[in-house]
């Protein structure tokens, strides 16, 4: 584990960012009285995301691969991190459904059904905890993959 200290130390903080981000939008009005526009602004930590992968590539570069990574060690170690924050996920969408915003998915679903996006039912499907453990997990992974692609491209030594 200690080649892994690295990808952990940067998981535990992606997994403490997203939190921190809960905390804004909530506090913003993103899961309450703006809930119609959560669906765009959530989309804002995506940059935070890529900043992280970004400083935990150049960590690793630095601090363990002595200044020179090549991709697919750039590559590798995003994807190591990007299993550790999927692991993590679960445990970050229960404290933000059970403590953070504990009314997002009531709010989320009388939106959704009020404004005809969603029926009651369809509503009730999607927006739980369970749904939302299932997409964050599956979210973490693809959008993990992606963002090591990339950002390993970008990091790698020349």
């Amino acid at each position: 584990m200690k080649n892994f200290t690295i990808e952990i130390k940067w998981s535990v903080l992606f997994a403490v960012a997203a939190l921190l981000w809960m905390f804004v939008e909530k506090a913003s009005g993103l899961h309450d009285e703006h809930i119609g526009k959560h669906a765009i602004y959530t989309n804002i930590f995506a940059i935070v995301a890529i900043a992280i992968y970004t400083f935990a590539l150049l960590d690793k570069k630095k601090n363990f691969f002595n200044g020179k990574m090549d991709w697919k060690q750039g590559f590798v170690t995003g994807l190591i991190i990007t299993i550790f924050i999927t692991v993590l996920s679960p445990l970050t969408q229960y404290i933000t459904s059970t403590f953070i915003t504990p009314d997002y998915f009531s709010n989320v679903i009388a939106y959704t059904v009020s404004n005809k996006v969603m029926t009651q039912e369809a509503a009730e499907t999607y927006f739980n905890l369970k749904s939302y453990i299932v997409q964050g997990i599956f979210g973490a992974l693809s959008m993990g993959v992606v963002t090591s692609a990339i950002v390993a491209f970008f990091t790698k030594s020349k």
